[in-house]
């Protein structure tokens, strides 16, 4: 397909298991290049029977992402500066896909675009557990320095709740329903981590043969310590620190608390 005096050509390479490769050169107005995106797309899913056709291309070809996001493809991945730029720097290559069973048009096949393609945020779930004295429930993992509440990352199409109990039961092996939000946290990023938000909830406290019946992990938990809220903050990262004690002052004094880095906004 050709505009003007640009040449703008648009090839789908049939390969094999009913995959498509789909690859365009030159450079047109976005509405041409929709156009041919999708009629390609449209003949190699409907017309030639494939199941999948997949499209990569440099970040920076906003009028082609843009063209393939309009013809129902979703973003799968990105290859970190796979691409040489005049300039002698590197930028980022994007893949996208489209199969034959997406949904295309319509509301859902928006907002399945959309998912793919907007930002996706990591969710952590912890717990403010305490004993008979008031002693705060902190890990000392095999995996870091610094000590931490009971919990972790939520999976996908878990709630909140539920990864708490999860990783509490998976953690301590015991089964505990947690109670409200106390804390809400803003992780900043941090040794190689994207930043993510945190939720602590309650997990209330535990009676003396509640704490005698845990049995930590034996591959993530080196040891289960008890400890007050000074002593424990001590042993922690200054953000998880802060939130920490944040939570023992909301458990006390009612409310939720928002926070960033673990300080009051």
């Amino acid at each position: 397909m050709s505009e003007g005096p640009h040449e703008f050509k648009v090839h789908l390479h049939v390969g094999e298991a009913g995959i498509g490769v789909l690859e365009w050169s030159g450079r047109t107005q976005q509405e041409v290049v929709d156009r041919a995106v999708s009629l390609a797309s449209d003949d190699g899913l409907i017309s030639r029977g494939l199941r999948r056709i997949e499209v990569s291309l440099p970040i920076t070809d906003v009028v082609g992402r843009r063209a393939l996001q309009r013809a129902g493809f979703r973003l799968e991945g990105t290859r970190r500066q796979a691409h040489d730029l005049p300039d002698g720097s590197f930028t980022d290559v994007v893949l996208y896909a489209r199969l034959a069973s997406d949904l295309v048009y319509g509301a859902g096949g928006f907002t399945g675009v959309m998912n793919s393609v907007l930002p996706r945020k990591r969710l952590i779930a912890h717990a403010l557990i305490t004993d008979d004295w008031d002693r705060v429930c902190v890990l000392e993992t095999t995996f870091k320095d610094d000590w931490e509440l009971p919990g972790g990352i939520v999976n996908p199409f878990e709630s909140p709740w539920n990864g708490a109990v999860r990783e509490i039961a998976e953690e301590l092996s015991i089964d505990l329903e947690v109670g409200r939000v106390l804390v809400i946290d803003w992780l900043a990023p941090h040794l190689g981590w994207e930043d993510a938000v945190e939720l602590i909830f309650d997990g209330g406290r535990l009676s003396t043969e509640q704490v005698d019946a845990i049995v930590p992990d034996p591959v993530e938990i080196r040891a289960v310590h008890w400890l007050t809220p000074d002593k424990a903050a001590d042993k922690m990262a200054p953000f998880a620190r802060g939130r920490m004690l944040a939570a023992v002052a909301c458990r006390l004094g009612g409310g939720t608390q928002y926070l960033e880095r673990g300080l009051p906004r």
